[in-house]
């Protein structure tokens, strides 16, 4: 049974400052966390139309968004949309809802690409990847004309890595305690922590879907120059990619209690 939800009213302005939020009905409605995921994922194909090359995010909100445009496209609502998927787990969702999927090699340039994120700053810079996905969201989003971001409002940061939460790099597994030393040893004094990803009792490494591992950086300290820190991320012999997705996202679309707010670059 579809969850009916609150009728919003969205504010739209530029990244700085962020526009006031308002909600069109009492205050008192309280919404759990998937449910503003929801609303923020629904708000968000609201861009989707029909002819439109699609990047499909992957993550607890991004899974929101696929299940509606496969809705849709059921629905007959939308026609001849092909969808890019940025992992493994979202062909699978795509494919069982009958979304028509491609690749970059046939469509090297996108019209449109939904994803969620961990962290948003003020800038609409993004922390990804904390599902193991960001080389191939980075690869498919970075290829898009249009990047819109959905979040629940506990994803806004005054500055990436604030969250105290993992900031995500993906390396090759060769000598990987060699490479996860040298990520720490690069943001010593920004208080670095830098931890291999791993599941289980048996703490057995994460493997994403490009055959490699994860190592999480965590921070005590705001780092400064984003520009700086992802080049000397990226200048690494063994990091394949980095999860600060900077000046990518367009449009971030976030869903609060008392509303949703939809932020334009």
């Amino acid at each position: 049974m579809a969850v009916a939800f609150p009728r919003f009213l969205c504010t739209e302005g530029p990244a700085t400052p962020t526009p006031t939020t308002t909600l069109s009905q009492p205050s008192s409605v309280a919404l759990t966390q998937d449910e503003l995921k929801r609303v923020a994922a629904y708000k968000a194909v609201e861009f989707v139309e029909s002819g439109m090359v699609l990047g499909l995010g992957t993550g607890s909100t991004a899974k929101y968004a696929v299940d509606q445009i496969g809705e849709l496209i059921q629905q007959g609502k939308l026609h001849n949309i092909v969808g890019i998927p940025t992992s493994k787990k979202t062909h699978d969702q795509a494919i069982s809802l009958g979304i028509p999927l491609s690749d970059l090699d046939t469509h090297p340039v996108l019209d449109l690409a939904i994803d969620g994120a961990d962290e948003v700053d003020p800038c609409l810079n993004l922390v990804k990847g904390r599902g193991g996905s960001l080389l191939r969201e980075k690869m498919v989003e970075g290829a898009c004309r249009r990047f819109v971001v959905i979040v629940d409002e506990s994803k806004m940061v005054k500055w990436l890595g604030g969250s105290g939460l993992a900031m995500p790099v993906e390396i090759v597994p060769f000598c990987w305690k060699f490479t996860a030393e040298r990520l720490q040893g690069l943001f010593g004094e920004y208080g670095c922590v830098a931890k291999l990803r791993t599941f289980g009792e048996n703490c057995v490494p994460f493997v994403t879907d490009n055959a490699n591992y994860v190592v999480d950086l965590y921070f005590e300290k705001e780092i400064g120059d984003l520009k700086w820190a992802s080049d000397s991320i990226l200048r690494l012999a063994g990091v394949v990619e980095h999860g600060m997705f900077l000046d990518m996202a367009t449009t971030v679309i976030v869903a609060g209690e008392l509303g949703v707010t939809v932020i334009n670059k």
